[in-house]
C-alpha cells in the first residue's frame, strides 16, 4: 500500500510519522467561488480573503447512469462561427481540443469562457501543470471581458506537487457538479490533461506500479475517462 502526502511535505524527513485524517478528500463548493482563483484542495490564491462557500463535496463521486442522463439537445456557443456552425458543442457533451504547441488551443477555450457571460453557464478553468504567469495573463484576460464574475479558476502549478496536478481535474469536476446537480449548467475547462497524465505517471512510479508505454501505468486512460465521466446532462 502507498500513500500520498497531500499537505506541506517539504519539511518531511524519513522516520518522521504522518497521521492520516481518515476522511475522504474533499473541496468546498458553492456560488461562493465564483470570480475565485483557488487551489486544488479549494484554497484561494487571489489575494481576495476567504471563500463564502455551500458546503463541501467529495473529489470522487460516482457518475450518474446512462439512464438518467439526458440527450444532448442545447447547444453550447463558443463564439467562433467556424466551431459553433460546422462541429457545434452540446450541452452535456465531452470535446478533446487536440493539436501541436501554439495554435491556440488555450485562446479557444478562454475565448468560448468568455462568450458564456451572459448565457448563464458557469465556467470552470482547471489549469494543470502551468507557469504562474501563464495562468495570470489568463485570468487577467478573464476580468478584462467580465467573465471572471462567473467563472471558477482551479490552478496546480507547474511548482506544486504531482499530487495536487493529478487532482486539480477532479476538485474542478466537483465544483462543476454543484451546479449540475441544481439544474444549471457548468462549462469545465481542462488545461491540459497531458499534464494530469504526466503528474500521475510520476506518482505511479514512486508508488511502483507496473509501467506501461512510455512508463504511463496502464490505467492512464480510465484516469481521463472517469475526470470527464460525471460531465452529461441530467
Amino acid at each position: 500500500m502507498g500513500a500520498v502526502v497531500m499537505g506541506p511535505y517539504a519539511d518531511l524527513a524519513e522516520g518522521m510519522k504522518v497521521k492520516c485524517t481518515g476522511r475522504i478528500l474533499e473541496v468546498p463548493v458553492g456560488r461562493g467561488l465564483l470570480g475565485r482563483v483557488v487551489n486544488t484542495l479549494g484554497a484561494p490564491i487571489d489575494g481576495k480573503g476567504p471563500v463564502d462557500n455551500d458546503g463541501f463535496s467529495a473529489v470522487e463521486a460516482i457518475a450518474p447512469g446512462v439512464i438518467d442522463r439526458q440527450s444532448v439537445d442545447q447547444p453550447v456557443q463558443t463564439g467562433y462561427k467556424a466551431v459553433d456552425s460546422m462541429i457545434p458543442i452540446g450541452r452535456g457533451q465531452r470535446e478533446l481540443i487536440i493539436g501541436d504547441r501554439q495554435t491556440g488551443k488555450t485562446a479557444l477555450a478562454i475565448d468560448a469562457i468568455i462568450n458564456q457571460r451572459d448565457s448563464g453557464i458557469k465556467c470552470i478553468y482547471v489549469a494543470i501543470g502551468q507557469k504562474a504567469s501563464t495562468i495570470s495573463n489568463v485570468v487577467r484576460k478573464l476580468e478584462e471581458h467580465g467573465a471572471l464574475a462567473n467563472t471558477i479558476v482551479v490552478v496546480a502549478t507547474a511548482s506544486e506537487s504531482a499530487a495536487l496536478q493529478y487532482l486539480a481535474p477532479y476538485a474542478g469536476c466537483a465544483m462543476g457538479e454543484y451546479f449540475r446537480d441544481r439544474g444549471e449548467d457548468a462549462l469545465i475547462i481542462y488545461d491540459d490533461l497531458s499534464k494530469q497524465a504526466v503528474a500521475y505517471r510520476q506518482i505511479s512510479l514512486l508508488l511502483r506500479r507496473p509501467p506501461g508505454r512510455e512508463a504511463f501505468p496502464g490505467d492512464v486512460f480510465y484516469l481521463h475517462s472517469s475526470s470527464a465521466g460525471a460531465c452529461c446532462a441530467c
